[in-house]
């Protein structure tokens, strides 16, 4: 069962959530299974990010090793703004955009 809270009404929602795998219940335990799909969703919400706030389907780069270097760099960047405080990504994205100078800040080095 998996717990959430409805922001709109605030109350707290249960929910059944199934899950298929190629495994029998004697093959791994719940708690192994259970990790293996917070890892999966963990893979997923990077993705999100990636294709959501840095449009990442939208670009044009789709020819040898660019695609690679550009989802390493825009990781990069998703790290750098966590470092420097950022919790929304989306205001982190809007910011550096709107001042592009005040990028060079995230790699600058600690005194």
């Amino acid at each position: 069962m998996r717990r959430r809270r409805v922001l709109a009404t605030g109350k707290l929602a249960l929910e059944r959530v199934y899950a298929l795998a190629g495994l029998t219940m004697h093959q791994v335990t719940a708690a192994q299974l259970g990790e293996h799909i917070r890892e999966h969703w963990g893979v997923e919400a990077l993705h999100h990010l990636r294709d959501v706030t840095l449009r990442e389907d939208a670009s044009k780069i789709h020819t040898g090793n660019a695609p690679r270097a550009m989802a390493s760099l825009r990781n990069t960047a998703l790290a750098l703004a966590e470092l420097a405080g950022w919790h929304n990504h989306a205001a982190a994205v809007d910011h550096y955009r709107s001042h592009p100078d005040h990028a060079l800040d995230l790699i600058k080095p600690a005194p």
